[in-house]
């Protein structure tokens, strides 16, 4: 059971400057994340496999973070300029 004042209660249930939380829109789903995941699991499999699994997890690690960040930068671009700044949080 949580125990607050009268104070922090009414707080609380005031919430007229209340803000909806951000980002409004969530970014589509996509499949890079399983891929560097892919790579990384492919670098640590190297330690016992060789230079030759080492290389195709550093390929697909960096094809996956390409990508990743590709598609988050054309997704911010979609929505505008979101970013809040410290007079927004006013």
């Amino acid at each position: 059971m949580i125990i607050m004042n009268k104070e922090q209660y009414e707080r609380i249930q005031n919430r007229e400057n209340w803000e909806a939380a951000r980002p409004r829109k969530l970014p589509r789903p996509t499949y890079w994340p399983f891929y560097f995941a892919m790579g990384l699991a492919f670098l640590g499999w190297s330690v016992k496999a060789g230079w030759v699994i080492a290389g195709a997890g550093l390929v697909i690690l960096t094809i996956a973070l390409t990508g990743w960040i590709t598609d988050l930068r054309h997704e911010s671009g979609k929505r505008g300029n979101n970013r809040s700044t410290a007079a927004d949080r006013r």
